[in-house]
Formats: C-alpha cells, sequence, structure tokens
C-alpha cells in the first residue's frame, strides 16, 4: 500500500493531539503539513504535495467552508475529508455539494476514518513510491546524533541503487557537511526561499554528491539566512527530495519545539540518540512525554544508544528502560579514538575504519533499516521492569 500524504486543516488547538493521534496510528498516513487558519489552505495545497485534505470544521464551520469548497473544485485530484461533531442534515448536505469526499463524525471512529483513508491510497497504487524519511535526533549537544546520520546516510547508499540524501536541520552550526568534507554552493536556504511546490531540478541543483553516492543538502551559509526559514518551508523540502530519493536521513530536528513537529509529522522513523548519561536521559524523557502529550505515535520512534561502554561509569540500560518506558532499540559501541579522527579527516566511518566495531554497527543499523526484521518493524515493547535505581532521579 502506498504511503498517504495528508495535509490537516485544525483551528481547535485543544483537538490536535487526539487528531494527530489517530492519523499517526495509521502505518500507511504521513502528516506533511498543519494548517490553522483558513485563509492560506489555497497556498499549502498548491506548496504540498498530497492526496488528502482533512478539514476539521469545529467550532466555526462557516468560517472554513467557503475557501475549503473552492480548494476542493480547484484541485480534483485532492480527496477531501470533513470531520465535525456535528450532525446536522444542512450541514453534511452542504459539505458534499461541495465535493468533499467523506464527512465524519466525532468522536471519530478510527475504523472507519482507517478504511476511508485506505480506499484513497488502494487509488494511489500507481503513484511514484516515496522514499523513507529518517530523522535522527539527539537528546544533548555532543550525544553523535550528526556523527550517526551522515555515517548513517553512506552506509544506506550502499545497500541501495537510489537516491540517499542527507539534509543539516541544524541552520546555524550543522556540521554535516564538515563531517563529510564536502564544499556545497547551495543550501537548504536556497530551496526554503520559493514559495511553490519545489521542482526536481531545482532541488538537484542544491544537492552535492559525496564519493560514497551520499547527497547532501548543506545548512545555510550565514546566519542570517536561518532566521527565513520556516516549518513549512523545511516540510516542503522534505517532501521534494523524498519523491527523488529512496531514503532522506536528516540530522535533526536539533531540539524539540513547535517546528520540529512538522518535520516528526513527516518521518518515518525517528531515532532517539541518547546516552547513558543523567542530562540525556532527562531530556529524553520530556522529549517522549511531549511527544505522546501531541498525540505523536512512539511506534515510530526508535531509542539508539550511542558510545555504550562496559568501562565507562553509565547508568544501567535496563534502569534507563524502565524509565523511558521503552526499550533500546539498537547500541552502538564507545570507539571515540576511531570516530574522532574520521570527523576531524571529514571520512565517513566506511572509509576511515571500515573494518571497526563502531563501524559495523551502524551499518547492522542501517540493515535493519533497509530489510526490516521479520516482524515486519513492529513496534518495541515497552519496558515491563519496574522502577529501579533511576527512579528517583527522573521523579523529579
Amino acid at each position: 500500500m502506498s504511503t498517504l500524504r495528508v495535509i490537516v486543516f485544525n483551528a481547535d488547538e485543544s483537538y490536535a493531539p487526539t487528531l494527530r493521534a489517530t492519523l499517526t496510528s495509521f502505518d500507511f498516513v504521513r502528516i506533511v503539513a498543519e494548517v490553522d487558519e483558513p485563509a492560506i489552505l489555497p497556498h499549502v495545497v498548491k506548496q504540498f504535495q498530497a492526496d488528502v485534505l482533512l478539514l476539521h470544521l469545529d467550532p466555526s464551520p462557516d468560517s472554513v467552508l467557503p475557501i475549503a469548497g473552492e480548494v476542493a473544485v480547484s484541485n480534483p485530484q485532492l480527496a477531501v475529508f470533513a470531520l465535525s461533531e456535528s450532525t446536522d442534515g444542512q450541514l453534511i448536505l452542504s459539505v458534499m455539494r461541495r465535493g468533499f469526499r467523506e464527512f465524519i463524525t466525532k468522536p471519530v471512529d478510527a475504523g472507519i476514518l482507517e478504511d476511508a483513508l485506505r480506499k484513497i491510497s488502494v487509488q494511489q497504487e500507481n503513484a511514484p513510491p516515496q522514499g523513507k524519511l529518517i530523522a535522527v535526533l539527539g537528546t544533548v549537544g555532543g550525544v553523535g546524533a550528526t556523527s550517526l546520520a551522515s555515517n548513517l546516510a553512506v552506509e544506506l547508499a550502499s545497500m541501495t541503487a537510489g537516491r540517499v540524501a542527507l539534509v543539516d536541520l541544524d541552520y546555524r552550526f550543522g556540521q554535516v557537511a564538515t563531517f563529510l568534507d564536502v564544499s556545497p554552493t547551495y543550501t537548504i536556504a536556497d530551496l526554503a526561499s520559493s514559495p511553490e511546490q519545489l521542482e526536481t531540478h531545482v532541488i538537484e541543483r542544491a544537492l552535492v554528491q559525496h564519493a560514497s553516492g551520499v547527497h547532501v543538502l548543506s545548512r545555510p551559509t550565514h546566519f542570517v539566512q536561518s532566521d527565513n526559514i520556516t516549518a513549512a518551508n523545511c516540510v516542503g523540502v522534505l517532501t521534494g527530495l523524498a519523491r527523488m530519493s529512496d531514503y532522506v536521513v536528516v540530522d535533526g530536528p536539533n531540539r524539540y519545539d513547535v517546528g520540529a513537529t512538522a518535520i516528526l509529522d513527516l518521518a518515518d522513523l525517528t531515532m532517539l540518540v541518547i546516552q547513558l548519561m543523567v542530562p540525556s536521559v532527562r531530556n529524553a524523557q520530556r522529549i517522549l512525554q511531549g511527544m505522546q502529550e501531541a498525540g505523536f505515535n512512539l511506534d515510530r520512534t526508535r531509542l539508539v544508544c550511542n558510545r555504550m561502554s562496559r568501562e565507562s561509569a553509565t547508568l544501567p540500560a535496563s534502569d534507563v528502560e524502565a524509565t523511558l518506558n521503552k526499550k533500546i532499540y539498537f547500541s552502538i559501541p564507545d570507539d571515540w579514538p576511531t570516530m574522532s579522527a574520521s570527523i576531524n579527516l571529514g571520512e565517513p566511518l566506511s572509509t576511515h575504519g571500515p573494518k571497526t566495531r563502531v563501524r559495523n554497527a551502524i551499518r547492522e543499523l542501517a540493515e535493519r533499516i533497509h530489510v526490516p526484521p521479520s516482524s515486519g518493524g513492529a513496534a518495541e515493547e515497552s519496558a515491563k521492569k519496574g522502577p529501579g535505581l533511576l527512579s528517583k532521579i527522573f521523579s523529579d
């Protein structure tokens, strides 16, 4: 089944977590944009390639329907769904006369909504496949997220004949280009300046190809350019890259904020990089809690423990899992001499240390992503163990 790209309109902030949780529980759905102003709907539909426009009409259907009706008429390829707690016959009739595909009442029956979305997805079977978007999110500075993202992209590039893109979302201090020793002419800032849906040739021009085959999209050259990049700009760029790539590996978002939600909505897989240290685990706990409260499907989030070492005075992994109520999906061994030399030389581990344990671990992680386990990539079971010695530390 093809991935279904959905634009969500919702002016009721209190309902956003519930709506997001429902949509992200469907593994074939990706939210490409969330809108809360009816006036910008035509622009958003033009900027983002989508299959479905889901409109939450409450609390004021009359303010949404006129513009939404125009969007439905001018975009016949777009399936428009309406969602409301009202069962008023006149409202339903008005919705259907405007060419909407479905009217769904609240509280939403997830099965009914899923069936309706699956019908649209089946109709899209002949559409070009979308690449998988992998977000690598660090919990603290220096946790190794950029190293992981860069080397993961290189390993994936060796496993697929298609394109693998690597995007730096640390707009001010990102070092992806440095880690791979490439010198970009254009950056994400050049793509973000376009208000329209990005054409393939425009994106191509901004990418610089590394010797491994990875196509790098670098952070802006100047600080001032960073201020002009919005979440909508970023999602537009990532959506465009997904159309032309097998994998898009994103170094970031570099902080969990309002802008990050748009990227996490779009991600097929989020890798939350931790170390077995109190600051990292504290932040991981806050991020996971924030994502859960916002309605994100945590089944798409994996804990990756970096710099795992028996010699280090780190926290017990079992206690960290119990604290976070989530299993560690993958562990990467500590080999700072190899990793630091690789960074300083601007060489991926596949070149600088092809037979090292740390390189082999990242390659194994890439293989898991490229060829999921027989379980079909099902979510990890939550940690069952009761609170351990960390319970007091993290209960503040």
